[in-house]
């Protein structure tokens, strides 16, 4: 192996130590973002939530999409030198290769994270909802019932009020008309 390494000249020699390094760095990379860990924080949290950022959204320029670079940078560069290509032509095609894969991964990463969601009941979401009573509401905001409704794409049991003069019984269908600042659904009979 000494003796091969020894036998390359310098262009390649780079080459090689670019492609076999960053392919290892590269590796544990793509199998800690696979398994959770993600390596873009290993610096810690500076992306913090301010007022509900939800991040930097695509980012080209990352550790991760470097890592990616270099490795098809390398390895696209020493497919070129042992297909017999000039220092000038090998470099371009290592460049633009290394460049699109940056472009793949940025792309593929933020993507990714727009797959996420948060899972946070917005009650304001339930306005104008229908949904079905499930435990009956007394009239005139006289007792608290539920309403089986949907929200955020979701069945939920929440917590409701009516303005009706009678009471909402079970199975009678009602709308969200408005919400109390302390969560309760307002609700009214649709079907009157």
């Amino acid at each position: 192996m000494e003796q091969w390494f020894t036998a390359l000249t310098l262009f390649e020699k780079i080459y090689w130590s670019v492609a076999l390094i960053s392919s290892v760095i590269f590796v544990v990379l793509i199998i800690l973002t696979l398994v959770g860990g993600d390596a873009d924080d290993m610096g810690g949290d500076v992306d913090a939530e301010i007022d509900g950022d939800g991040g930097i959204g695509f980012q080209f320029l990352s550790f991760k999409n470097l890592m990616g670079f270099l490795t098809i940078f390398g390895w696209s560069g020493i497919a070129c030198l042992d297909g017999g290509l000039s220092k000038f032509l090998t470099v371009f095609i290592s460049v633009v290769c290394g460049l699109l894969m940056m472009t793949a991964m940025a792309a593929l990463f933020y993507y990714l994270a727009k797959l996420q969601s948060s899972g946070t009941l917005k009650l304001k979401n339930a306005l104008n909802q229908i949904g079905e009573v499930y435990l009956t509401i007394g009239a005139n905001r006289s007792k608290i019932g539920k309403v089986s409704i949907n929200v955020q794409g979701t069945l939920r049991e929440l917590e409701a009020l009516t303005d009706e003069s009678h009471d909402l019984k079970q199975s009678n269908v009602v709308r969200v008309k408005e919400i109390t600042a302390n969560g309760i659904l307002i609700v009214e009979l649709l079907n009157k």
